[in-house]
């Protein structure tokens, strides 16, 4: 079904053009209606038209080594999707599922030229609607390799959750044994000493009491610092399970361009062999 200008000046990927290139756009484009669970696309089909969504929810999946599905983008209002393989004029990577009832706008080359053709400055604002996604994109992976748990868990921690750090630190430290060694002791001998005028004679009853008291306090406050100790350890796993999915993902797409530049020389030694054939066969 035709598509109305005024829908496309809701896509962000659009927001830049003016009301005669969205005109012009309208006319090529054309929307298209998806129920839920429907299948917008599988992997292997031809790259033919990318989508833009104007409504609803699209899932958007791919396959790995072990068979399993693994979702590349949950597509919402104004996100695209298949661009890559209308573009390159090559079978789609990825399947799009609708989520919801899903409404989308359809396009291909041809109408992408045509707008090229009619409204030359389209491409421009195209362009910069792109690069300011790729730089959004770019500095998001920045902010994420860079992200250091201790600093993320300090900036969120209470005055209370500080001060438990700081009572556990000391706690577990040779410093606070030998003082509280020093202190016991010095008690201790104060009042063996002054007999009948100690004002906490053996055994100590008042000392125990403080002791009590001490450790009372001091197990839940070590408690609390080890709670936030887990945290950063969960954090730690999380990032690294990150980095190394980014890692994988990028030696799979090493894996597959060099696969691709074998086949390229492949090619060309093919052909290097077919010229030779064909000249030594010329009398």
């Amino acid at each position: 079904m035709p598509c109305d200008p005024k829908v496309l000046r809701q896509v962000p990927l659009f927001e830049l053009f003016d009301d005669d290139e969205l005109a012009v756009l309208a006319e090529q484009v054309e929307l298209e209606t998806f129920s839920p669970r429907q299948h917008i696309y599988r992997m292997g089909d031809p790259g033919g038209y990318a989508y833009v969504v104007v409504s609803g929810a699209v899932n958007v999946t791919t396959v790995d080594e072990d068979n399993q599905d693994v979702t590349v983008a949950d597509a919402s209002d104004g996100d695209f999707f298949g661009f890559a393989s209308m573009l390159e004029a090559t079978p789609h990577q990825t399947t799009a599922t609708a989520v919801e009832a899903s409404t989308c706008l359809k396009f291909d080359r041809g109408d992408i030229l045509t707008l090229l053709q009619r409204k030359p400055h389209a491409g421009m604002d195209m362009l910069t609607v792109l690069g300011r996604q790729i730089h959004n994109t770019q500095a998001l992976v920045r902010v994420r390799a860079a992200r250091n748990p201790n600093e993320i868990i300090e900036e969120d921690a209470t005055f209370g959750e500080r001060i438990a750090d700081v009572v556990a630190g000391f706690g577990g430290s040779w410093t606070f044994i030998i003082l509280f060694i020093v202190v016991l002791i010095a008690y201790a001998s104060a009042n063996i000493l002054m007999k009948g005028g100690a004002w906490d004679p053996y055994p100590f009853i008042l000392l125990n009491l403080f002791l009590s008291m001490l450790a009372a306090l001091q197990a839940p406050v070590i408690m609390m610092s080890q709670n936030r100790q887990d945290t950063k350890d969960r954090l730690r796993g999380e990032l690294d399970f990150d980095v190394n999915r980014r890692a994988e993902s990028e030696i799979r797409e090493l894996a597959r361009k060099l696969n691709h530049l074998n086949d390229r020389v492949g090619d060309l030694d093919d052909l290097i062999r077919g010229n030779n054939s064909d000249r030594s066969v010329r009398p």
